[in-house]
């Protein structure tokens, strides 16, 4: 799933060597807005910060940081939608809407280790990608089933032709995507839809057109899933 991003100057990414993450980075500022909110994209996310290692679940609407001290860096792998819960070894379901420790999902010993590993690294992006690429070579690769259904959903196409194109019935899709993604199709597909607007609307494409091309009913459907998915309005986004 391919979106553009604005981000704070005090953040920056790259593609990961694991297929379709990212690995990205930041440093808070203690500068006023500086808590921007994550909002909902289907992914999940593996983070670090000085002696902590956690989960990022997937969101089904806007998350807001607490407030961070100047300085503090963050550093994460934003895995692609379906992809995190073989890697983590939990159901996506489990994580939804929440921040946890490694901790609570791997072993103290192994999450303890992996931390230390990270924080005592010069480049600890680096270094978090390393220990995530190491584990993924030891999990199993994700049903290619999930890559078909985010990309059938992110092509606008309904939870029924997705299901019927891979050859399974909608309350079978509906199962699947639970520990994939963390919540059903037509969730899923109500957030990758809130990305394609966000990318076109910050392209400088007119609301009314954004709404028609991403796939909504029209302008006011919109504007009433943005603010239902993020808490603020379209416009508000932007300007942020």
């Amino acid at each position: 799933m391919a979106t553009k991003r604005v981000e704070p100057r005090d953040y920056r990414e790259r593609p990961s060597r694991l297929s379709g993450a990212v690995v990205w980075t930041r440093v808070a500022t203690g500068a006023p807005g500086d808590t921007r909110p994550v909002l909902p994209d289907g992914c999940m996310d593996l983070l670090w910060t000085e002696g902590r290692l956690f989960v990022a679940g997937p969101d089904t609407r806007a998350y807001v940081p607490p407030d961070m001290e100047p300085g503090r860096r963050f550093v994460g792998i934003r895995f692609p939608p379906g992809t995190a819960p073989a890697f983590l070894g939990v159901p996506a379901h489990e994580l939804r809407d929440q921040r946890v420790e490694l901790a609570d999902l791997w072993s103290a010993a192994e999450a303890r280790r992996l931390t230390e590993r990270v924080d005592d690294a010069a480049d600890p992006m680096a270094v978090l990608e390393a220990v995530a690429a190491e584990r993924a070579a030891r999990t199993e690769v994700p049903d290619p089933l999930l890559a078909h259904i985010v990309a059938s959903l992110d092509a606008g196409h309904s939870v029924a032709r997705t299901a019927a194109d891979a050859g399974i019935n909608a309350r079978l899709l509906h199962r699947r995507s639970l520990p994939a993604f963390g919540y059903g199709p037509k969730t899923l597909a109500r957030v990758l839809r809130l990305q394609r607007a966000l990318a076109l609307a910050r392209d400088g494409v007119s609301y009314a057109d954004t709404a028609a091309v991403a796939g909504f009913a029209d302008q006011a459907h919109l504007a009433r899933d943005v603010r239902e998915l993020t808490g603020v309005p379209l416009s508000a986004l932007l300007g942020g």
